[in-house]
């Protein structure tokens, strides 16, 4: 399963990402397609958003169960801690 959290991108951008995914609230889609699905949603949404943000989350073999990706001027800043993400408020 994925969360995408596009913010302040084109309205076509959300439009075609609703295609795949289900959008719960405006600019954030919840599914479950493959990995290579995923992987070309996420390179489309990043080269498509111009100066708004993206952020992923996503299933992972990890300790937390998921991975987090983000691209863009966000206004939160994800880091590694030791293995585990954390969000850091700049």
């Amino acid at each position: 399963m994925i969360v995408m959290v596009l913010d302040r991108v084109p309205r076509s951008l959300r439009g075609e990402m609703s295609r795949w995914m289900l959008e719960v609230h405006p600019g954030v889609f919840v599914g479950s397609p493959s990995a290579m699905v995923r992987d070309r949603l996420w390179e489309k949404a990043c080269s498509s958003s111009k100066a708004g943000s993206c952020i992923l989350v996503r299933s992972a073999d990890c300790e937390q169960g998921f991975a987090v990706q983000a691209w863009g001027s966000t206004q939160r800043a994800i880091e590694d801690y030791e293995g585990l993400t954390l969000v850091r408020m700049p």
